[in-house]
């Protein structure tokens, strides 16, 4: 007894050390804990030489893994962790994850959820709702900020410079559920204020059939579509995976309801998507 004792209270301090808070994080089921554990062993024996491996190593662990949107929500704000159903910006987040726990070579699940939250949250931490960064282009920001990514898209050849305001969640309100707090409108609605005529740049679809733009791309970029859509900056992610020499989306697809490389490259995916304008390309920096 008293050696498990010393064991639960080892575990207890060590979980001490991260930022997250035990009480505010919500499992999908009580596997998620041990599917964790087990890519992260595997991760770190890869020895892998950069973020991008990793990021594809994860992803390709976890193709054919269900899509399920809306896993975040519910009547209270949780660090949600589910690696066992995806949309597309929960898989990013826990490529992302994953990759930075490996990195550090720790393979414990509360490593990872520790990561998740400085991913997930503004300025790291999770306070309610209005503290999820919702729109990417805030996210890039804010991530950048704690030198967890670096934007690339203005290293490309043809890349543009666009100006948009982001107002979608708070023009569409009643779309989303934890808005009709009225704290949480405000909340989100500062947000969006500091996003007003942001601008960003991006590759636009057009250009991503031009071997020299191709030639700059690399296993594991972050790929987030931007959109027409009025107040919205982008409408999806994903990774680049090369397939005979071409860059491919690897993705938690709505079409497909499942992780997959897309049979088209990249060019031919978006070329008929009448909403999508181009990419923005986001690269996961190499941790020490």
């Amino acid at each position: 007894m008293k050696r498990i004792s010393l064991l639960i209270l080892s575990v207890f301090i060590g979980m001490q050390a991260f930022a997250f808070s035990i009480e505010s994080t919500r499992f999908h089921c009580d596997k998620d804990t041990i599917k964790i554990n087990q890519l992260l062993k595997e991760g770190i024996a890869a020895d892998l030489s950069s973020s991008g491996e990793y990021m594809v190593f994860f992803a390709e662990k976890l193709l054919g893994t269900p899509y399920v949107a809306h896993t975040l929500e519910g009547d209270k704000e949780y660090l949600t962790i589910n690696i066992h159903e995806l949309d597309c910006s929960t898989f990013i987040e826990t490529l992302m994850s994953l990759t930075l726990s490996a990195q550090m070579k720790s393979p414990t699940w509360y490593t990872f959820a520790s990561n998740l939250e400085k991913i997930r949250y503004h300025s790291g931490e999770l306070n309610g709702y209005g503290s999820r960064l919702h729109y990417v282009s805030a996210w890039v920001v804010e991530n950048t900020s704690r030198g967890i990514i670096e934007e690339v898209t203005n290293r490309f050849p043809d890349f543009e410079n666009v100006v948009k305001s982001l107002y979608f969640m708070t023009s569409h309100r009643k779309s989303y559920p934890a808005m009709q707090d009225d704290a949480v409108y405000e909340d989100i609605k500062n947000l969006e204020s500091g996003y007003n005529m942001h601008m960003y740049p991006i590759l636009p679809k057009g250009v991503l059939m031009k071997k020299d733009v191709i030639a700059e791309f690399r296993n594991g970029d972050i790929i987030a579509l931007t959109t027409k859509i009025e107040g919205l900056d982008v409408t999806h992610f994903g990774i680049i995976k090369f397939v005979n020499g071409k860059p491919h989306l690897l993705h938690a697809s709505s079409n497909k309801m499942e992780v997959i490389v897309d049979k088209y490259d990249l060019y031919e995916m978006l070329r008929p998507l009448r909403s999508c304008t181009g990419v923005r390309v986001i690269r996961l920096k190499q941790q020490q």
